[in-house]
């Protein structure tokens, strides 16, 4: 199949692609129904309020999913990376986004269009399944997130911050240094914590050979003992 851009086809033959099981035909209706835009570093892919389109793939960089709390304070709900999708909860509702989303990197999106994503689904019941199977583990992810912020002291939450960024983007050619540079300050947007906490405990974890930090870049040094941090909390 010929795609119009490079964008579409990530998304839809990419290696990580939720789409990938699907009919040709099927394939060529969303294709035929998306649009794609390139989003700088830093810029908005949609703010908190926002009138919802369709499902959004990011089909290159990354991009965090943030809400602003009192005095405008970020916390981050999510990272996202290549391939990954954002907005399958808004699919079946008619509600604005309730979140926002910038790019960390420059990155490319595609929108697909609601209506004919949704008559996809209703005729491919294993998509839909693989639907239902992200949304729930995004769910069970969103509830121990939950627990583990407010209950954690920060050394654990750092921890099992700088764990899931792991997870999500794994790691440089060193094998040690984290897949994502992010700023002291989304770290502890992340973490539900304040920049110097943020700092002060990264520092420490640094001091004991866990992790090395070389400016923004964080490489993990002693799993094991990261891991066992945030299980003690």
């Amino acid at each position: 199949m010929q795609y119009s851009n490079q964008y579409i086809e990530l998304c839809l033959e990419g290696s990580a692609s939720i789409f990938k099981g699907l009919s040709q035909k099927d394939k060529e209706t969303i294709a035929q129904h998306h649009t794609f835009s390139n989003i700088r570093k830093g810029e908005f892919l949609f703010k908190e309020g926002d009138k919802t389109k369709g499902l959004i793939c990011l089909a290159s960089g990354k991009a965090k999913i943030f809400k602003e709390g009192v005095g405008g304070r970020e916390q981050i709900l999510k990272m996202v990376k290549q391939q990954g999708l954002i907005g399958h909860q808004a699919l079946f509702t008619e509600n604005n986004w309730s979140f926002s989303a910038t790019a960390i990197e420059d990155s490319a999106i595609c929108v697909f269009e609601k209506n004919t994503l949704l008559n996809v689904l209703k005729k491919n019941g294993i998509l839909a399944l693989k639907f239902l199977k992200l949304v729930t583990e995004e769910l069970g992810f969103s509830n121990n997130r939950t627990v583990s912020l407010s209950q954690k002291h920060v050394r654990g939450r750092i921890a099992e911050s700088l764990l899931v960024l792991r997870n999500t983007y794994g790691y440089e050619n060193d094998g040690q240094t984290l897949g994502v540079t992010l700023s002291r300050e989304d770290i502890a947007h992340f973490s539900n914590m304040t920049t110097s906490n943020a700092i002060r405990t990264l520092s420490n974890l640094a001091s004991d050979g866990i992790i090395k930090i070389n400016g923004r870049k964080i490489g993990i040094i002693d799993n094991p003992s990261l891991e066992h941090i945030s299980e003690l909390g």
